[in-house]
């Protein structure tokens, strides 16, 4: 007989744990873990075609440890006077923030998050070994400055990250929040603007906030906005002194050559890739116009999904919408289902399908 995982000496903090889930099925409409659906522009790809191969020619080579390029093509696509001593990139934001945490948290410390909030986070802060606190949100998923600040003293954690805009509930996290968190504790705070893109263009990013607060991080990612969810880049931005504790923590050589030549090559088309965003937004604003017609309730939303309200039975509205060949996700809030801006195309088979789900399957 094969061993069960029970079988095995697993940590004792691990045992009774799951590993992140989200459903994957090869269905026709597949909106449900807030990928950008459009197609990376033909002339973009190419581009990335070219880089890769260039890189291919030196590939019996280590790459570049420090990722040299890539860092200064995130520190000019941010801006704010960024240079690349205040840049570190990975594997997907998901291996960043576990840097982070691998160099500031770990057995004996804690994290900290306001849930509902990405349910990465508390799988990353028990994967080192470290106890993961949830805090509290307002009724509609908002935090006030004040009230976070207290929970967060009260608390005392290592590392707090803010979901800003947060997921899954789509919910900005004003920059008076995070000052107020970062007052509060002597530990890290990490923004983490995966989805900052999509929020209004008159609003400022936390990197505005990165002068003088060396225990402050803004964490982004090319997965959204830039299409690049299958090349796995993430990257954040902070003090060089918090970048060089993140050296201690990482894997050699953690970005792959080819990975390093495939996000240069997206960054040097940014104005192009941005501009997806734009008619993302538009279908995300879409939907929220018509699941409220439709009787439910959308929650305000600076990313590109929507979380929405007012379902009686999430399971199996969901599960019809299954049926109909539209997968979106049901992310444990009761009465609640949320689900990605796509393509027109996919937005309008989303919005026929939840039309009609009250008729027989």
């Amino acid at each position: 007989m094969s061993p069960r995982l029970e079988d095995l000496p697993l940590r004792a903090d691990l045992r009774g744990q799951k590993p992140y889930g989200a459903p994957q099925a090869a269905l026709p409409v597949a909106l449900n873990v807030n990928e950008n659906t459009h197609p990376v522009p033909q002339a973009v790809a190419d581009d990335i075609v070219d880089s890769i191969a260039l890189a291919l020619r030196e590939v019996n080579r280590y790459p570049d440890r420090e990722f040299t390029a890539l860092r200064e093509g995130f520190a000019d696509y941010l801006g704010h006077g960024l240079g690349r001593d205040q840049i570190w990139a990975a594997n997907g934001s998901n291996e960043v923030l576990q840097h982070i945490l691998q160099a500031f948290a770990g057995p004996g410390r804690s994290a900290f998050g306001f849930a509902p909030t990405y349910s990465m986070y508390p799988l990353l802060t028990r994967g080192t070994g470290a106890e993961w606190i949830a805090g509290t949100r307002a009724p509609d998923y908002t935090i006030e400055a004040a009230h976070a600040a207290f929970q967060v003293a009260e608390a005392s954690p290592d590392v707090v990250f803010l979901c800003s805009p947060n997921n899954p509930t789509g919910t900005p996290v004003g920059l008076d929040v995070v000052e107020a968190v970062y007052d509060a504790t002597d530990g890290i705070v990490v923004v983490d603007e995966a989805y900052f893109e999509f929020a209004p263009r008159d609003q400022d990013s936390a990197l505005t906030l990165l002068a003088g607060r060396e225990r402050l991080a803004v964490s982004r990612t090319m997965s959204k906005a830039f299409a690049f969810a299958g090349a796995r880049v993430g990257y954040l931005a902070a003090d060089p002194a918090l970048i060089d504790a993140l050296r201690l923590v990482r894997l050699p050589y953690h970005l792959s050559a080819l990975t390093q030549a495939a996000a240069g090559a997206a960054l040097r088309h940014a104005p192009v890739m941005l501009r997806m965003v734009e008619e993302i937004v538009v279908q995300r604003n879409r939907i929220a116009a018509t699941v409220e017609a439709l009787g439910y309730t959308a929650r305000d939303s600076w990313t590109n999904f929507l979380l929405f309200g007012g379902v009686d039975d999430p399971a199996t509205t969901w599960q019809r919408l299954y049926d109909r060949g539209v997968l979106i996700r049901d992310v444990g809030i009761p009465h609640h289902l949320r689900v990605t801006a796509g393509t027109e195309h996919e937005t309008t088979a989303f919005l026929d399908a939840l039309a009609s789900v009250g008729s027989a399957p």
